[in-house]
């Protein structure tokens, strides 16, 4: 028997929510990835850190405030506590994986495409172990042409959130990049649900474990205060928000300098002091 299947059971609130909850973790994630560019080598893994768990929580938060507008009209659905769990980290490491690479290697080339693979495959993975901790009466079955459009969006908002990232052009040039992550991201999960169909069971005893209202809005407190946490970080930092290094950028090349060398100032030339009534002309010579 097939289930009848509703992402939308509270309209277009849990879609929004969702949507802002994917900005603002991607807004404050590249915000860090950019100021991580600006520092030298000794403050750049921890900024790289706050960004990779900003965006993982971001995500993780996003996908969850979704599926709390998800139903199946036949069956409750509960989930499970360890998966729900373990997805969260998922998508902070593997982020974490993409974001360091682009960190420290730039946001260029090879290293932009590994990067922006791996993030992607981060968001996801998320997703998708995130479903496999649904616990309901039935069998979750997935198309796979549109799952593999859903991992094709994923990998390609990475990649070019990463190089939005790595720009370094200033506050509304990543408020930008998190609308259009946020979006990508959005995009991905739906596409994914949309390759979703539920063949229920004959048996009709409850799932196992909790209930959506049970578990995940408790669960989310933590991700939402630790993105808190990271706003007030981004916003006493004015280097975050200008977009502007106060020092050059520690290069890894040999021979170069980690910062500008500063110049000595010039001392005056000193002209050596005529005697009274010297005019300047050349001494005659002597016949």
């Amino acid at each position: 028997m097939q289930g009848t299947v509703d992402g939308f059971s509270y309209g277009l609130i849990t879609p929004l929510a969702a949507y802002l909850m994917a900005c603002l973790g991607g807004a404050l994630g590249l915000r860090c990835t950019t100021r991580s560019m600006l520092v030298a080598r000794s403050w750049r893994a921890g900024w790289l850190a706050l960004g990779s768990a900003a965006i993982g929580s971001g995500i993780w938060t996003m996908h969850f405030v979704a599926m709390m507008g998800f139903t199946v009209e036949e069956t409750p659905v509960h989930y499970d506590k360890v998966m729900t769990f373990a997805s969260l980290g998922v998508a902070i490491v593997m982020v974490g994986v993409g974001i360091f690479i682009v960190g420290y290697r730039g946001a260029t080339g090879t290293a932009l495409f590994t990067g922006g693979t791996l993030t992607g495959l981060g968001v996801a993975s998320m997703h998708y172990l995130g479903m496999a901790g649904m616990r309901l009466n039935g069998k979750l079955e997935y198309n796979t042409f549109t799952v593999s459009a859903s991992v094709v969006i994923a990998v390609v908002a990475a990649t070019a959130a990463l190089w939005a990232a790595g720009q370094v052009r200033g506050f509304l040039w990543s408020v930008g990049a998190s609308l259009i992550m946020g979006l990508a991201v959005s995009g991905m999960h739906y596409t994914g649900m949309a390759a979703l169909s539920v063949h229920l069971h004959g048996a009709t005893s409850a799932p196992s474990g909790d209930s959506p209202a049970a578990l995940l809005a408790p669960m989310m407190i933590g991700p939402l205060v630790f993105l808190c946490l990271a706003g007030v970080v981004v916003m006493f930092d004015p280097l975050m928000v200008m977009g502007r290094p106060d020092w050059s950028a520690a290069e890894t090349r040999p021979g170069v300098p980690a910062r500008a060398a500063v110049p000595h100032p010039r001392q005056p030339s000193r002209r050596p002091a005529r005697h009274p009534g010297h005019r300047g002309s050349r001494t005659p010579q002597n016949r």
